[in-house]
């Protein structure tokens, strides 16, 4: 109870949420043995971060650094609105068409929120969008960026439960091509009600070809990540090496416009981003530490187990407590806590590993973009400088169609493996 106490009272006087839990393990271990459990802390932080495909993750992190920088986001756009944009709200639709393709070079639902709200929504605006509106549907489609492979959030998934990298990459494809089409299908649907600029004349082939071939470096490399893992040719931290050799090769011999100034400060955005991923783990492994020396796993098992032994109450029931502690909480802290806690009870209701890794990562990834606390509406904000209630307003029936897109394929099983069976991960 006091290590609860410790750890919402830290929160609500906005101790930052990696710290918070650390302060609560901490508690937590002097109440399970006093000083000499203590000073196992360190070991055991260091013991949580030691492991091999946890360095994907800055790899992947600079990889995007890069790609921001030398003018990917700029080319991958234009693409995506040759492609839709001529349709009615074709920038709305270009906006979810360009998440794709950058998902694929950062793994990241800010970095895609960041990205495109510094570029993509002033220009929405200029074309005659709702800044409130245009910053939502960004909001909507930056979650398909750690849903489509590289995933940072998989990485971590998979490292701490054992469970395939390369298979969790082949899951994400599907659901996030899914909600990239329901996505322009709701902004198609409320074209008319929310006043979206009218459909401008359709690109020529010539013109598509263009532009195809000036993104067609960026485009190769999602290719190239995903073609190396998926065919056992790499494991994904040598792919996430891979991707940054590719990125600094495009920077320094194709576009010219990396110098070692700007290298510097990617490299120290990297650190910065890297850190705190990594503290909030570091931590959370203390916090982890004592809830199973407390049997508070099994005994969330039990309770969730005793309301229903039916599978489809059980998927419902993780399905609303991710959504709902992801509304204050970090999803890398959840994600550690938590995973521990609801796996087992996935395996009890015959979840495959996979599928039940999937379900996890899309009710997390949803909640980035959920009000109080979603990571992606406080970056939208104050890249555009509109408030966080007025995107939250605008962003409710993209919130509902991804909620039904997660419910889906949690119930429908051969749909949600389909792909990493077929790849023979599952």
């Amino acid at each position: 109870m006091l290590v609860a106490v410790i750890f919402f009272a830290l929160l609500l006087i906005g101790t930052p949420i990696g710290f918070a839990i650390g302060m609560a393990g901490l508690a937590g271990m002097v109440g399970m043995g006093g000083s000499h459990f203590l000073a196992m802390g360190p070991s055991r932080m260091f013991n949580s971060l030691d492991i091999f495909p946890f360095l994907a993750m800055p790899f992947f992190i600079l990889a995007g650094e890069i790609m921001n920088h030398i003018g990917i986001t700029q080319r991958l756009m234009r693409f995506a609105h040759i492609l839709v944009g001529h349709f009615r709200g074709g920038l709305a639709h270009a906006n979810m068409v360009a998440s794709v393709m950058f998902a694929g070079l950062t793994g990241a639902a800010t970095a895609d929120a960041a990205a495109f709200g510094k570029t993509l929504v002033p220009e929405m605006v200029r074309q005659g969008y709702r800044r409130d509106y245009a910053c939502a549907v960004t909001a909507a489609g930056s979650i398909i960026g750690p849903t489509i492979p590289p995933s940072g959030i998989m990485v971590v998934y998979g490292s701490l439960m054992g469970v395939s990298i390369g298979g969790l990459f082949a899951a994400g494809i599907l659901p996030g091509l899914v909600i990239c089409l329901v996505c322009m299908a709701v902004i198609a649907l409320g074209a008319a009600r929310n006043g979206l600029p009218k459909a401008e004349k359709r690109a020529t082939v010539r013109e598509v070809l263009k532009s195809f071939l000036h993104s067609i470096a960026a485009l190769a490399m999602p290719f190239i990540i995903l073609g190396g893992i998926l065919g056992g040719i790499v494991t994904p931290t040598e792919a996430a090496s891979v991707a940054v050799a590719y990125a600094l090769l495009l920077g320094v011999f194709v576009y010219r416009n990396i110098d070692f100034a700007a290298l510097c400060r990617m490299l120290l955005r990297t650190a910065i981003i890297s850190g705190v991923i990594f503290v909030i783990i570091a931590f959370a492994s203390l916090l982890g530490w004592w809830m199973s020396f407390n049997r508070v796993p099994q005994a969330i098992a039990e309770a969730v187990l005793a309301i229903s032994d039916n599978r489809y109450v059980v998927i419902l029931l993780i399905i609303a407590l991710l959504l709902a502690i992801g509304m204050v909480m970090d999803i890398t802290a959840i994600l550690i806590i938590l995973t521990p806690v609801l796996v087992p009870i996935a395996s009890q209701i015959g979840l495959e590993p996979i599928h039940a890794g999937i379900i996890f990562i899309l009710a997390l990834n949803i909640s980035l973009m959920t009000p109080p606390v979603g990571a992606c509406l406080f970056v939208l904000s104050s890249v555009t400088g509109e408030r966080l209630e007025r995107i939250a307003l605008k962003l409710w029936p993209f919130l509902i169609a991804e909620v039904a897109i997660l419910i889906v394929f949690a119930f429908w099983e051969d749909v949600a493996l389909f792909v990493p069976r077929w790849l023979g991960f599952a």
